[in-house]
């Protein structure tokens, strides 16, 4: 476990190490795995990523039920009811969208870009069984809300084994 140097209340590199890895990743006294070091071997550098590739963000949400319903929020402040995208399947929600930056033209430098902004998306497995055409969305104040009527335990039909 990871214990604070007495110098600044800051870890040192190998707590530092350890609290990130844990003590069970590389035992107390095991310093012989090796590391790739792509800087030192170029044949061990991953060149899959591309730095022009977009990758999508990933929606955050709340999902929480009531006696009656269950809900899944997320802020997609900035977002057009055009530029989202909700669809149901197999129990599965699926939401995308993109978050448009407006004009930048003109601009020479960024001092700090802190916003994420292009397509976005979420796959959630709901967690209850939902009537899937008593679906609600409703996009207010920047927050997504997409309702469900819950199915009923007692409305399940229960399949006698012969």
């Amino acid at each position: 476990m990871a214990r604070r140097s007495r110098d600044d209340d800051l870890l040192m590199e190998d707590e530092l190490t350890a609290a990130f890895l844990g003590d069970d990743d590389f035992g107390p006294a095991d310093t012989t795995q090796a590391v790739a070091d792509p800087l030192a071997d170029p044949a061990a550098a991953d060149d899959s990523w591309d730095e022009d590739e977009a990758v999508p963000g990933q929606l955050a949400v709340d999902v929480y039920e009531t006696k009656e319903r269950l809900y899944v929020k997320g802020r997609v402040a900035g977002v057009n009811k055009a530029d989202l995208d909700v669809s149901i399947s197999d129990n599965t929600l699926s939401i995308r969208g993109t978050l448009n930056a407006g004009n930048d033209e003109g601009v020479e430098n960024y001092f700090v870009q802190e916003c994420y902004w292009g397509e976005f998306s979420r796959s959630i497995t709901l967690p209850v069984p939902v009537k899937e055409d008593e679906i609600e969305a409703v996009l207010k104040d920047g927050v997504l809300t997409i309702s469900f009527t819950k199915v009923k335990q007692d409305t399940v039909k229960k399949i006698q084994i012969q």
